[in-house]
Order: C-alpha cells, then sequence, then structure tokens
C-alpha cells in the first residue's frame, strides 16, 4: 500500500509555513500557552473585538453628525458665512499631510446635506434619514464625532489601521497587536479573521502585523462553508486516516529536532500547529455555514434581499467567529472605495447605507439576543469623513472631497456606554473640536476593554510614539 508523502511540494511548506498557514495560524495561540505572550494586564470588559470598516470615506454629515447650517448657508463661500472661516484655523496643517499638493481642504462653497436627519433615542443623536435601522440603536451605541486622521488620501484605510501615516515608517494594526497581546480562546480558529477584505493589495497593511510576525496577521476568510480558506480542506482522494498518519508522521519528525533544541519556542508552536490543522479543517468551515441559522435570522440580517445580502453575511459570519472565541473580526461589508463619493454624493451614500444599514443593526440586535453583548465589543469607522464643501475639481457640483479634519465613529456592546453623544464638529462639520481623538485613540479604548495596556506592549528595539499607543476615550465607557 502506498504510503502518503508528508514532504509532497507546496502543502507542508504551506502548513509549516510563517505566511497565512495554519503555522502561522497557530503561533500566538501557542505561545500564549507557552508562557510568551502578554497576559491581560487589568481586568478586560470585552472577549472579543468585531471591528466594521466602510472603505472610501463615509459623510459623517449625511451619517452620524448632520449639521443644519449648511443647509442655511448653503452656496455661501465659508468667509461669507457668520462663523469663523475653518480655512483660518491654525489646526487645518496638522490635520492634513499628503504626499501630493494639498488641494482637498480648498473647497470653500458650502454644499447643503443631501438627506434629511432627525433626532433619535432618549439621547437625541441626530441620524440621516438612510440609517432607519441604526437610529434604531441609538440608544445602544457610543458615537465619538470629534475623530481626526492626518491622511487626506486613500491609504488613510491602512492610518486608521496601524495610526500611522504612509511617509512614515508603518507599525503593527490593531487586530495584531490584539492578537499579540492575547492569544487564543479557540485553539480551533485563528484569532484575526478578516471578513470582506483586505479592499486590495495597497489595503494590505490594515490587516499586517509588521514586526510582531506574520503569525499575528488577519486570515482573511471566504464566506463560503466548502472553501473558507485556502488549504483548509484535505487533497482529493485523502481519507482522514491517511491526513492524520501524515501529521503524525511530521509531528514526529518535529520532535527529534525539538529534542536537540529545547529552549526553541518556534519549534514547539509548529509542532503544535499541525494539530490545530487537522482541527481547523471543521472548525472554519462550521462557522461559515449559515444553515442552522433560522429563517427569522436570515431575515433579519438580510441575507435573502441582493442590497444586503453580502454586508448581512459577514456580520452574521462576525457573530458566528466571535461566538467561537474569535478575538477580533474585521469586517469590510462593502468593496474598496465604495463610498468615495466625489460626485453624486446622494445616490452614492444612499445605496451604500441601505447596503449595510440593516445588517449593521441585526448584528447589534443579534448580540443582545444571544447573550454576548457584555463580551463583544462593536466598533463601526471609515478612513476620514468628507469636506462641508462642495468638491469644485474637475467641474464637480454634486460631491464632497475627502477631509480628515473631523468626522464620526461610533462603538457600541461590551463596555461601552450607550446613548453616548462625545465630542463635536465646528457649526459646518469642518474640524474636530480640541480635544479631539486621534485614530489611534480608538485602538487604546478596544486595547482597554480587551484588559491590555498600550504603553506596555512595547516591544525592544521597536520604537514608538506617544501618538503611536494612543489614550483610552474613557467618556464612552461604562
Amino acid at each position: 500500500m502506498n504510503q502518503p508523502n508528508p514532504f509532497q511540494p507546496n502543502r507542508r511548506d504551506f502548513l509549516g509555513g510563517m505566511g497565512l498557514g495554519f503555522g502561522s495560524l497557530a503561533l500566538g495561540a501557542l505561545l500564549h500557552q507557552d508562557g510568551l505572550a502578554a497576559r491581560p494586564h487589568h481586568t478586560p470588559r470585552a472577549k472579543s473585538v468585531i471591528w466594521i470598516f466602510l472603505s472610501g470615506g463615509y459623510s459623517h454629515l449625511e451619517t452620524f453628525d448632520p449639521k443644519p447650517a449648511l443647509n442655511r448657508h448653503a452656496g455661501k463661500t465659508f468667509d461669507k458665512a457668520p462663523f469663523k472661516n475653518p480655512l483660518d484655523s491654525p489646526v487645518l496643517e496638522k490635520r492634513s499631510r499628503s504626499v501630493i499638493e494639498k488641494v482637498r481642504e480648498r473647497y470653500p462653497v458650502i454644499y447643503p446635506l443631501q438627506v434629511g436627519f432627525k433626532q433619535h433615542g432618549q439621547c437625541g443623536v441626530g441620524i440621516t434619514d438612510w440609517w432607519p435601522h441604526l437610529a434604531g440603536c441609538a440608544d445602544d451605541i457610543a458615537f465619538v464625532r470629534n475623530m481626526y486622521t492626518t491622511d487626506n488620501d486613500h491609504a488613510a484605510e491602512n492610518q486608521i489601521h496601524t495610526g500611522r501615516h504612509k511617509l512614515d515608517p508603518q507599525q503593527p494594526s490593531i487586530g495584531a497587536w490584539v492578537h499579540y497581546g492575547l492569544g487564543s480562546l479557540n485553539d480551533n480558529l485563528p484569532q484575526f479573521v478578516v471578513l470582506g477584505g483586505p479592499t486590495r493589495t495597497d489595503t494590505r497593511l490594515s490587516i499586517d502585523s509588521n514586526y510582531l510576525g506574520p503569525q499575528h496577521a488577519g486570515v482573511p476568510l471566504k464566506i463560503d462553508p466548502k472553501n473558507p480558506l485556502p488549504f483548509g480542506r484535505r487533497a482529493a482522494g485523502k481519507l482522514p486516516a491517511e491526513q492524520r498518519n501524515e501529521f503524525d508522521l511530521i509531528a514526529g519528525l518535529n520532535q527529534l529536532t525539538a529534542a536537540e533544541r529545547p529552549h526553541d519556542a518556534d519549534l514547539r508552536a509548529r509542532i503544535r500547529a499541525y494539530e490545530l490543522a487537522f482541527k481547523m479543517q471543521a472548525a472554519v468551515p462550521d462557522a461559515m455555514d449559515f444553515k442552522p441559522e433560522t429563517a427569522d435570522i436570515r431575515k433579519m440580517y438580510g441575507l435573502e434581499n441582493k442590497t444586503t445580502k453580502a454586508a448581512g453575511q459577514r456580520c452574521l459570519a462576525a457573530r458566528r467567529l466571535v461566538e467561537r472565541g474569535v478575538r477580533f473580526v474585521q469586517v469590510f461589508p462593502t468593496p474598496y472605495g465604495k463610498w468615495d463619493s466625489h460626485r453624486t454624493l446622494k445616490k452614492l451614500h444612499a445605496a451604500q447605507s441601505a447596503a449595510v444599514d440593516q445588517p449593521v443593526a441585526a448584528l447589534l440586535k443579534d448580540l443582545k439576543q444571544r447573550g454576548l453583548w457584555d463580551d463583544v465589543t462593536v466598533v463601526f469607522c471609515t478612513e476620514f469623513g468628507r469636506t462641508p464643501g462642495m468638491e469644485q475639481r474637475s467641474g464637480n457640483k454634486d460631491g464632497r472631497d475627502h477631509h480628515p479634519h473631523g468626522f464620526t465613529i461610533w462603538f457600541a456592546g461590551a463596555g461601552i456606554a450607550g446613548g453616548t453623544i462625545h465630542g463635536q464638529t465646528d457649526e459646518l462639520g469642518f474640524h474636530a473640536i480640541e480635544p479631539a481623538h486621534y485614530v489611534t485613540d480608538m485602538h487604546a479604548t478596544v486595547l482597554h476593554l480587551l484588559g491590555l495596556d498600550p504603553e506596555k506592549l512595547d516591544i525592544p528595539g521597536r520604537k514608538r510614539l506617544d501618538i503611536d499607543r494612543g489614550a483610552p476615550i474613557r467618556e464612552i465607557l461604562t
């Protein structure tokens, strides 16, 4: 009888490699078990995080920070409105750094809101009419309206996740820090999972682990129980017992090497990784299989509706993953740049809001009804806002340009004071009013809720700045 060859080209290298192989998926958890990774620094408020990112830059003005002054003074230039001209503010240059000529903030003609809005919930937060489902969750959400970043180009998609501008040396992403700091709650699954992304090869930094090592990087999974991860299934024609024998043989060979190198933590990790690879072949497809979900759940997430299906699947998969102990799930509910409304903002934002609103609201409601509300923190964000002025480049008259100077994100779930409206932008929605929050304050808030102190996550020999660590936004915490 022919014996399976454990040294087949590519497959063993893939499984044992340090990229997206199973060895890399397991290493963070294994090092944690070996006492080599960080432990929580204080009592955590949350066990897992679902980080929802909308690529392209949604308008804070047409979502969660509507400004009626834009309608009253539409068509006027900033210097003709009865407010301080935002272009004269000393923070203008501080919050805008580009690799090209800085022209984005120079559109001074006030552009009116493209949708109506109302106050919602006991908190009375203004939310536009494109978000009826999330509006019903207003008292469960903490809105942070004074965020800013510094990249006014789309490399801001990476900056919101790493805290570093494109022109600066890069840092690990927030998901990688969580993986590095905490390790595993479920040894059968990756602990940093990515759904719907990264959106392009040049946004890989948003899930990358940089100097922490590739074992802590995000693992993209597909919503396909038959093939959610490359090499996630046995080779065609191979029986479970044959594969079991193959893994045992590899483990035995590694044990021989381990006896010669008893202090090699990476080798110990790899030995265990083969066992994890075997387990994941059942655990990962199970997490991506929605057949056990009821018809009511499928309807709530909008799985039967073409408009909401993609976002609904990813939000439901995120719930199923945190339910199984995954630490950090990064969700891209819409494709790259879909919110980048330089033109036809009304049409584009209406369509994208309709695709995302119901699934995200369903996720919040589902976490509550399943008893996960006190275990999971949800973060909802984008790379920057949109300018209050009408973009006039190339004759544009119906859109808004990139705007790093002030925008809105929100938190919900474990450790979050729902119904909170924290911070503000000025009357026109241009500048985040001080004390404003740079993007790493979001990171610090997440780490704090998970029991980690960003000040204690430094790596010997790796330089981090104070701004890289950020500070928790304590005003939104319970």
